[in-house]
């Protein structure tokens, strides 16, 4: 499949989002070693799927829930690096953290896939539509 080209798909607004919202912070540390987030939110556009269904987990400790989304984009998510922390997409009224991203150029030039974790553990509310 190295020559298949879906960039016209991928990037087709009958197709994907141009609703996601990247909030990400930039970390800086002072020289009294305590660290400060400037937070930036950066709109975007991609395809979401789902990664991992929502599950609500009950326990005796109470209850939680959990599930994650997929994103083919040409946007750079990040799961985090030096000086930046992971990245949080807002997609559908809840919170998705950025937990690993992967090149996805066999399928376009510049496309990464990105799998992001719902949170909080309450599962937020969602925004239906």
């Amino acid at each position: 499949m190295p020559f298949l080209d879906v960039s016209d798909v991928l990037l087709d607004p009958d197709f994907c989002d141009n609703s996601l919202i990247c909030k990400r912070n930039t970390q800086t540390t002072d020289a009294d070693g305590f660290t400060s987030n400037a937070t930036e939110s950066i709109p975007f556009v991609g395809v979401v799927t789902v990664d991992r269904s929502l599950e609500a987990r009950r326990m005796e400790a109470g209850q939680s829930i959990d599930g994650a989304i997929f994103i083919a984009t040409q946007f750079r998510l990040t799961q985090g690096q030096p000086g930046i922390d992971a990245d949080v997409v807002i997609y559908n009224g809840r919170d998705y953290r950025v937990t690993f991203v992967d090149p996805y150029v066999r399928y376009g030039a510049g496309f990464v896939q990105a799998h992001c974790e719902l949170m909080p553990v309450d599962g937020g509310i969602p925004i239906d539509g």
